[in-house]
């Protein structure tokens, strides 16, 4: 990160809260004295949540439209996510996996069976699922594929996020996320997203363990492949040996109007890899899930996690995927986000370059030349009662909890259209030399 860089993140937000009281203000310098810079938050500060709205600490309502890159599918502090947090709390958090507790079997057998898997593996954070899910692909490899043992390869695809650990970033496309902090681990190939013809080839070679990737790229700015490609990948992958990872971190789980992304081309991953909305926001929960043939090659010792599987995250993560279920935001979300698709559309904004998505996981490309464009259109948002935020400087995603109303849908438009009229208006100054986080 360049010397300056935190210095000019500084200077722009605090010339965005100028207007704003001392307490905004108070926060944000906290965190720019005491904290590292690795993220360049919108200017607001929240203080609370509930359902889609959050609140600043100045009392302002808005509504949100990032809902934690999608962990808070089920909204903010949902009662029945807060009742079973309380409970559970008063009686046990942690065990650690050296002893058996009374709630990881019941989350591994309510996650199994929902997704018609014979193992679960509960981790934290999503790229330590994702870590997992590779570890479990080069273990399959050499133990049941017979890949002579280091040769082991994983096919990914340009444009991905799966994380930021010094191994995942290795095989990133994004120099944000890589430059600077190699080396980087051997052992991936990269090839373009979307493209069958290139996964054919790559996967020609016979030391290629598995294919690793998202049905839809969030991070990348809401990339939706072409129809058909996931379900021709699983097939290519089946018809060489080859494991089908999916990572729906953050399209799983109700977002993109199914429970799952792959659903829609009746795509079953021979490993799937799920976060975010598994604990609804509580707290972090990530799983991988398998059959035996895969899971059982790791055996004990060989991986693990303090905190993982432990008997809080388990409990919420149960109640969190029922409300899911009990609620119907899968059906809810394939409705909501066409109709939200459909009249973004009917703005026929001229800074719209572009609008996709599917259900609740959606972006518009913003149609100007200003690199800092969309960063000044989400100010203008922000300043009218919605948060969302930038992506990759042009994209800004737009995904709130699976649970908002046609309703709020509809005042929600009304004030991307108003953002989008002032944005007309906007004289847009110096672009410092830096991209959002």
């Amino acid at each position: 990160m360049p010397e300056n860089h935190g210095k000019s993140v500084f200077l722009l937000i605090m010339i965005d809260v100028h207007s704003s009281s001392q307490l905004t203000g108070h926060f944000i310098e906290l965190e720019e004295q005491f904290g590292a810079h690795n993220y360049h938050p919108l200017p607001v500060v929240l203080s609370r949540g509930q359902g889609v709205y959050v609140w600043d600490v100045e009392g302002k309502k808005y509504y949100d439209f990032l809902s934690g890159y999608s962990a808070l599918n089920q909204g903010h502090c949902h009662p029945r996510l807060v009742k079973v947090l309380v409970d559970q709390a008063q009686k046990l958090t942690l065990t650690s996996r050296a002893f058996y507790n009374d709630q990881l079997g019941a989350f591994e057998q309510y996650l199994c069976q929902l997704f018609g898997y014979d193992k679960a593996l509960p981790m934290n954070t999503g790229v330590e699922a994702v870590e997992t899910a590779l570890k479990l692909a080069r273990k399959w490899a050499y133990e049941v594929k017979g890949v002579p043992d280091g040769k082991a390869k994983i096919v990914v695809c340009e444009n991905n996020f799966h994380g930021r650990t010094l191994n995942v970033i290795s095989f990133s496309t994004d120099p944000q996320a890589k430059n600077g902090f190699g080396p980087y681990m051997p052992g991936y190939v990269i090839i373009p997203y979307n493209n069958i013809p290139a996964l054919e080839k790559a996967l020609e070679d016979p030391d290629v363990a598995a294919f690793l990737v998202e049905p839809i790229q969030g991070e990348a700015g809401v990339i939706v492949p072409d129809p058909g490609y996931l379900s021709r990948a699983k097939a290519i992958c089946a018809s060489h040996r080859v494991l089908f990872i999916a990572d729906e971190i953050q399209t799983g789980l109700g977002r993109t109007g199914k429970m799952l992304c792959c659903d829609y081309e009746e795509v079953k991953p021979d490993v799937l890899i799920l976060g975010k909305a598994l604990s609804g926001g509580m707290l972090p929960v990530s799983a991988v899930l398998a059959n035996d043939e895969v899971m059982l090659t790791i055996r004990p010792g060989e991986h693990g996690s303090t905190f993982g599987g432990n008997p809080l995250a388990s409990r919420i993560a149960r109640e969190a995927v029922q409300i899911i279920l009990d609620e119907a935001l899968p059906e809810h979300a394939a409705r909501i986000g066409a109709y939200f698709r459909e009249q973004l559309q009917a703005l026929s904004s001229p800074w719209i370059q572009t609008i996709r998505g599917k259900g609740l996981l959606n972006a518009i490309v913003i149609n100007h030349s200003h690199p800092d464009a969309a960063w000044h259109l989400c100010l203008l948002m922000r300043d009218r009662g919605l948060l969302a935020k930038p992506t990759h400087g042009d994209r800004i995603r737009l995904a709130p909890p699976l649970i908002i109303t046609r309703e709020q849908i509809d005042e929600c438009l009304a004030i991307i259209d108003d953002s989008l009229k002032a944005f007309e208006h906007l004289s847009l100054g110096p672009h410092p030399d830096e991209t959002t986080v």
